[in-house]
């Protein structure tokens, strides 16, 4: 097992991955910003490193500083998280040239799966069902025209290698195709360092379902449910549950063997996620792999009682699964909130400092509230504004629901403007009670008006 263990990353996924560290006895080791000097966990881990300015190109995307770390520290094992640098192949194969280990996907599988369009390729060949669209990049508006007359409108132009839900953007008929083919590509070299699109046909609303999954270097392949990721503004989500209220125990079973499938053919290695969509026919289609933990992975955690942390570190240590899949039952069910530093009517990030802070006091069987936060934490303006999950469990759904809106009724943060009034009223609304809602609940249920401020 390692003995010490470097997280390049920041926020509330550090705490998380010390708590499974301390548990494992893994000594730590914190990177940060200036920006984030008085960070909790800072204070938690066994080494903690100053590696720049707050820019993220200059810290938490700066490879050579974070490199630097690693020696000075002599860590065994890297944890790259979520964001940043998770899903970046340079960095995963600098980690492991320096001899130290990558806790995620070779470089090698990384480098390929970026490709959303190779993964459209993995799918078809193991039998898989994709989204109809292009079956190659596309260069040309005139190309993008064709294949949008063969698949009928409306179309989705996406960026090849893209995440967190940006480079998306639809196209309800031809007329405005060549302005967004041209902001996408303007976008992709600016964000992702490529341009290339490809086109899909857009599912008339549709649900986003997720199959989270574990895999060790034996092949042994092990689901852990669905989350349904439906509730999302402008393709992120906002918040997530497990099970699903549409996944009946035969779709699961499909999702499942399409999960296997695709990890098998991509020679995958760790914890990773599976996404599909659903259409109103109740069919599902593969759109990408998500080679990293995920925000959401607590729902899983909750209602499967697995450490995704810890089985990601044992594998990357070279060990077998120790469960099977018929071990794996769904108990109960789990849903988490995203807690963002935002304007809840103009939806603009909200940074400053907390002036004060009170916690939740549900029992933790019930609730997980996972975050970096006291009073007197600074918000900076320079990352993601995300500050925070709550995750409710319950027997059930409706009891998921009920103790989730009791624990954001009870969290205060005073000193910035956050979307807890928005989560509440979603939880609230009685067609996400009733389960029936897809993508395009935010928008057309008007789910978010009324917010009080």
């Amino acid at each position: 097992m390692f003995k010490k263990l470097l997280i390049a990353n920041r926020g509330e996924i550090v705490n998380r991955i010390i708590n499974t560290c301390e548990k494992m006895g893994i000594k730590t080791v914190v990177i940060y910003s200036e920006a984030d000097k008085n960070a909790t966990y800072i204070k938690r881990a066994d080494e903690a490193y100053n590696i720049g300015p707050a820019n993220p190109m200059k810290s938490y995307l700066n490879i050579d500083e974070i490199v630097k770390v690693l020696k000075i520290s002599n860590a065994d094992a890297v944890h790259p998280g979520y964001g940043f640098l998770s899903e970046n192949s340079s960095f995963a194969n600098v980690i492991s040239e320096l001899g130290a280990s990558w806790i995620g996907p070779s470089p090698k599988i990384l480098e390929e799966i970026e490709s959303k369009c190779y993964c459209r390729e993995i799918a078809n060949d193991v039998g898989v069902p994709v989204v109809p669209g292009s079956d190659k990049l596309v260069s040309s508006v005139d190309e993008i025209l064709d294949i949008a007359n063969s698949i009928g409108y409306p179309i989705l132009l996406k960026l090849d290698k893209s995440g967190g839900g940006k480079g998306i953007e639809i196209a309800e008929n031809g007329n405005d195709i060549k302005n967004i083919f041209e902001r996408l590509c303007r976008v992709g070299t600016l964000a992702f360092a490529s341009s290339d699109c490809y086109v899909e046909k857009a599912i008339k609303n549709p649900r986003h379902i997720e199959i989270q999954f574990i895999m060790d270097q034996f092949g042994k392949c092990v689901c852990l449910g669905e989350r349904e990721c439906s509730i999302q503004r402008r393709y992120q989500k906002i918040i997530e549950e497990s099970p699903s209220p549409v996944v009946t125990q035969e779709d699961r079973e499909r999702l499942y063997d399409y999960t296997k499938k695709l990890a098998s053919k991509m020679q995958y290695k760790g914890a990773g996620t599976m996404e599909f969509i659903r259409d109103e026919s109740g069919k599902f289609y593969f759109i990408e792999v998500n080679a990293r933990l995920q925000v959401e992975h607590p729902v899983s955690e909750f209602v499967t009682g697995v450490d995704i942390v810890e089985n990601q570190i044992r594998i990357a240590c070279g060990e077998e699964i120790s469960f099977t899949q018929d071990d794996i039952k769904l108990n109960g069910h789990s849903i988490e909130c995203r807690i963002y530093a935002e304007d809840p009517v103009k939806f603009i990030p909200s940074p400053g400092t907390i002036e004060d802070i009170s916690f939740p006091t549900i029992d933790s069987k019930h609730l997980r509230i996972e975050h970096a936060l006291e009073k007197g934490s600074v918000v900076p303006p320079y990352y993601d504004p995300m500050l925070a999950k709550v995750i409710s469990w319950g027997q059930n759904r409706d009891e998921a629901i009920r103790i989730l809106v009791q624990a954001l009724n009870d969290f205060k943060i005073e000193g910035i403007k956050t979307n807890i009034s928005i989560n509440l009223n979603i939880l609230k609304n009685q067609k996400y009670i009733s389960g029936d809602f897809d993508t395009s609940f935010i928008s057309s249920m008007n789910a978010v008006e009324s917010v009080e401020v």
